[in-house]
């Protein structure tokens, strides 16, 4: 059993940080620190839509080198575009760089499947690679000798050295049942987003009742993904939320609006108390504001709010 922060808070510093100056960048996830946020966190697309992404492995090297202590969550990476012995070299090295700081969260990319296809893997068996895929990482990480035979994976005797001297906790995204059930049987937390409170804490007994099924104790350690839009003016707010959201996922914002905290600190706390009734003890926040300092300094009035709460 993996003991964990009882509630932390994430950020993304800004979109855009790795397009930014070296003396930018540093500045910011200083700031992250500083303020007190726990982590920063970064998504992970190959090539998402029109060819965007950021690959989560490459984006959280440069963060643990960055700064000295704030955690790194990469969320959520999609495990089934990679094989898994090469990820789980990745991670055995993030954390010798970052050695506590690192956390895994895994999906399995829902918004384009095109994105899936031109990796040479077909759609349809996301889920089942995803599946297998974690098995087998997560047995490398703890040092375990792995043989493995299935429809993706042939392994003789695999194995990652050094095994990380801090157990990597390891989550689960996504929306539907079948992502909940894959977090109880293999993850420490399920990673929502776009969920109500109360599809929240459903999840939160579903995922239960799958890891006792599995003779499972993981920590419950459930988190939840969100855009937020950060401005005094709530119209202002919506503006800024709209306009990146849309330009990134290339839908409609009205899809995500009623998911998506958008004000003051007041009114984006507010918004998530319901979350954090339901079992939700972590938050993975992408401010959008006038400014990325605009926008951390709001994720850091949020988070003194709901621990206050």
């Amino acid at each position: 059993m993996t003991t964990l922060p009882d509630f932390r808070f994430g950020v993304t510093p800004a979109i855009d940080l790795f397009a930014r100056p070296f003396a930018d960048r540093r500045r910011l996830v200083n700031e992250v620190a500083d303020l007190g946020i726990d982590h920063v966190f970064f998504a992970d697309h190959v090539s998402f839509h029109s060819g965007a992404g950021t690959d989560g492995m490459v984006a959280a090297s440069a963060v643990a080198n960055l700064h000295p202590d704030v955690g790194i969550y990469i969320a959520v990476y999609l495990l089934a575009l990679r094989h898994p012995v090469p990820v789980a070299r990745q991670l055995a090295d993030l954390a010798e760089m970052a050695p506590g700081r690192i956390s895994f969260g895994v999906g399995i990319g829902g918004e384009d499947r095109h994105e899936v296809e031109v990796c040479g893997i077909d759609p349809r068996t996301r889920g089942r690679r995803t599946d297998a895929a974690l098995d087998i990482v997560s047995k490398l990480l703890e040092g375990e000798h792995v043989h493995h035979s299935s429809e993706f994976y042939e392994l003789d005797d695999a194995i990652i050295r050094p095994v990380p001297s801090q157990r990597i906790p390891i989550f689960v995204g996504g929306r539907s049942d079948a992502a909940i059930v894959r977090a109880g049987q293999f993850a420490d937390g399920w990673l929502a987003s776009w969920c109500s409170a109360r599809r929240f804490g459903e999840a939160v007994t579903l995922f239960g009742e799958t890891a006792a099924a599995a003779n499972r104790e993981p920590a419950g350690d459930h988190g939840i993904q969100l855009w937020l839009g950060a401005a005094n003016d709530a119209g202002r707010a919506r503006e800024l939320v709209k306009s990146a959201m849309e330009g990134f996922y290339k839908i409609p914002f009205e899809l995500f609006e009623k998911y998506t905290p958008m004000g003051t600190a007041e009114q984006i706390a507010e918004s998530l108390v319901p979350y954090v009734d339901a079992g939700c003890r972590h938050f993975n926040l992408t401010p959008i504001a006038e400014t990325a300092e605009e926008g951390l300094e709001t994720v850091a009035e949020v988070r003194r709010l709901l621990l206050a709460n």
